[in-house]
């Protein structure tokens, strides 16, 4: 055992021996010793008066110079011209997203090609939407020429699916990681509805 100022440490680095914890008198309070006329100390009275004077200090190098970050060109694919020489235009929807994310301070935690595929298939989307707006819902088999529903509202519904899929991706990373407080219009309409009757 080591002696350190009357108390001893044990080899497991505890004190043995001593004043006990809440041994003695309690303190009193200032406004009691005031009271029965004693002395008191009060710490704003034993400060000494402060007198500032000029620190030394070093020349500090010149600072980073921090470049604010473009949004990373899209993919030429996302802007590719489709058969009818139309561009697709998911170029527009990853530049709309990439924004979205930029104002809640998130867009260097998703990847880009996560982003790009989100794009994309939002893409599809609609580029099927224009195509049932032109064709219809229903169509003509190619081989007995008879009835049936158009091609484009199942592959719309799949790229919809997907689009989704990977929107909730996106949206978990934003949600977790955002600081900043903001309405999101795509949260369950009972949701809200809940949240403003508190």
């Amino acid at each position: 055992m080591n002696f350190l100022g009357g108390n001893t440490i044990a080899k497991d680095g505890t004190y043995r021996g001593g004043r006990r914890v809440k041994a003695g008198g309690k303190p009193q309070p200032a406004i009691e010793k005031i009271q029965k006329g004693k002395e008191v100390e009060v710490m704003l009275n034993n400060i000494p008066e402060f007198s500032p004077h000029e620190l030394d200090a070093v020349d500090l190098p010149e600072g980073a110079v921090l470049d604010g970050v473009d949004m990373p060109a899209p993919s030429d694919y996302l802007s590719a011209k489709q058969k009818n020489g139309i561009p697709l235009g998911a170029d527009d929807i990853y530049k709309e997203t990439w924004s979205w994310l930029k104002q809640r301070n998130c867009e260097n935690l998703i990847n880009p090609r996560l982003l790009e595929s989100y794009s994309q298939a939002f893409a599809r989307f609609i580029q099927c939407e224009e195509a049932i707006s032109q064709f219809g819902l229903l169509g003509k088999h190619p081989t007995t020429g008879g009835v049936i529903a158009s091609p484009f509202v199942q592959m719309s519904s799949q790229f919809q699916k997907t689009a989704n899929l990977l929107w909730y991706e996106i949206y978990d990373i934003v949600k977790e990681n955002c600081t900043e407080i903001y309405e999101d219009y795509g949260e369950d309409m009972m949701e809200k509805l809940l949240r403003s009757r508190r």
